[in-house]
């Protein structure tokens, strides 16, 4: 059976909403994973599950127990890249897939701008997230839903 994982430290609350939504409607099992306690709506699909504080716990937890097939929605490159190599899927909450094809250059880029923004060339973060973001999202989610069908 294929689940779905949410590193929830970072996850905006209206991705978190329509996970919610899809895991009860599909039957599907969501793990949220995160650093501090996470609320989540009584289901037999969806458990949330705190792990120390530490620089990466969560990252760690769902790394360690991801199957390929799943799907993980992540903000973090090197998460992704790490459940990708697994063979399961990584998803950012923009809707935008990470792959075996972009997962590396995606690395690179964020450790470019991580050495830019040390320089001070860098200010500020990504755009705003909003209604595009959350539709593309939504989007994949099904995409990813219904292949498993």
């Amino acid at each position: 059976m294929r689940s779905l994982w949410i590193d929830a430290d970072a996850c905006p609350v209206m991705i978190r909403d329509i996970l919610f939504r899809a895991a009860d409607r599909a039957a599907l099992r969501l793990t949220l994973v995160a650093n501090s306690p996470i609320t989540t709506p009584g289901s037999k699909h969806i458990r949330a599950v705190q792990v120390a504080k530490g620089f990466d716990a969560a990252d760690h937890y769902i790394a360690e127990r991801v199957q390929p097939g799943d799907l993980v929605v992540t903000q973090d490159i090197p998460l992704a890249a790490e459940v990708v190599a697994k063979g399961a899927i990584g998803l950012n909450p923009r809707g935008e897939l990470y792959t075996a094809e972009n997962v590396a250059s995606r690395l690179t880029m964020r450790d470019i701008a991580d050495e830019l923004r040390g320089m001070g060339e860098i200010r500020g973060g990504p755009s705003a997230y909003g209604t595009k973001e959350k539709h593309a999202f939504a989007r994949q989610l099904d995409r990813w839903i219904a292949a498993g069908r």
